[in-house]
């Protein structure tokens, strides 16, 4: 993620009848011819909807033809990408996917999974894309640990599409004198593992004198990071600012967290694709930039607070 919800792609679901009786049997046969006659027509009026999608051509044919783009995405990052009150994925990268498949013509089907392991997916073949307010970085961009320094995996392509940077967050009116970056030391910090604000934690604990190292609470999500910070078992969380500011408007009624210092590290958010698949890289780099041009994607950002991380058109391997 960091620097990090979006609807899930549902299958329609078709009743079966039950009957007794060669008439039923029969009328059931007959149900069936016509239910398979429906689906053929559906089949046709999407594929005639896809090939009308201004992009769709753009997209390869492997894709084009199964109609759905394969996210993997972290889904409990808000705004960026959450589950609403109802169980749908909803957020900022969902609703981008969303206007993106209007142009591309076809859907975005998002599958959660833990965010330190959606690159993972996406070299194994699980996912198509990672789209989880990730950090578009050079050390991802060549598949580099950013603790090791080795190189452990081929690196991804980024289509850029946000700017957003790490924010630091604490219980309301217990800040416990933390400031900035460097008033960790000797504190407890939580962090989504695998993310910018779990590299910087571990950048920052290094400059710190001997018996004042930074504790990192490192957790698969960032909701169970902000619950250790509920219940006071850490000082502080660090996540992307536009979850950290989402988190204190919403969480407890705007009662639980606060704000502390400047966010850092800016750094634009990149939809992850692989090297190799350079075809779907350029197709949606173009249906961002055609989502940008129309004013849907400003309207999105507006809608979820995060206008002030806009950028003018999609890049690729933009970030440093």
């Amino acid at each position: 993620m960091t620097a990090r919800s979006t609807r899930r792609t549902t299958t329609a679901k078709h009743s079966r009848l039950a009957a007794a009786g060669a008439i039923a049997v029969a009328g059931a046969l007959i149900l069936t011819g016509c239910g398979d006659q429906t689906k053929d027509t559906d089949k046709s009026s999407d594929n005639a909807s896809a090939a009308s999608a201004p992009l769709a051509s753009k997209l390869p044919a492997s894709i084009r033809d199964k109609g759905v783009i394969r996210v993997g995405s972290d889904i409990s990052y808000a705004p960026v990408e959450f589950k609403d009150a109802s169980g749908k994925v909803a957020g900022i990268d969902p609703d981008l996917a969303d206007a993106m498949g209007k142009q591309l013509g076809v859907k975005f089907d998002f599958q959660n999974g833990t965010f330190d392991a959606l690159l993972t997916g996406l070299r194994s073949n699980r996912y198509d894309i990672a789209m989880s307010a990730m950090t578009d970085n050079k050390n991802r961009q060549d598949g580099v640990d950013p603790t090791t320094g080795k190189k452990v995996g081929e690196g991804v392509d980024f289509v850029d599409y946000l700017r957003a940077g790490v924010s630091i967050y604490t219980r309301k009116g217990d800040t416990k004198g933390i400031a900035s970056w460097s008033d960790l030391c000797g504190k407890k910090i939580a962090v989504e593992r695998g993310t910018v604000s779990e590299d910087l934690a571990k950048s920052e604990t290094k400059k710190c004198p001997a018996g004042k190292k930074i504790t990192i609470q490192a957790f698969d999500d960032n909701q169970q990071a902000e619950t250790r910070l509920r219940s006071g078992g850490a000082d502080a969380v660090s996540a992307d600012f536009p979850v950290a500011a989402y988190a204190v408007k919403t969480s407890g009624g705007g009662k639980d967290f606060e704000i502390v210092g400047d966010q850092v590290e800016a750094a634009p958010y990149g939809i992850a694709v692989g090297k190799s698949n350079t075809q779907l890289r350029d197709a949606l780099q173009a249906a961002m930039d055609a989502v940008i041009k129309s004013g849907e994607y400003q309207k999105i950002l507006a809608k979820w607070g995060a206008q002030d991380g806009a950028v003018q058109q999609s890049a690729v391997n933009g970030g440093k």
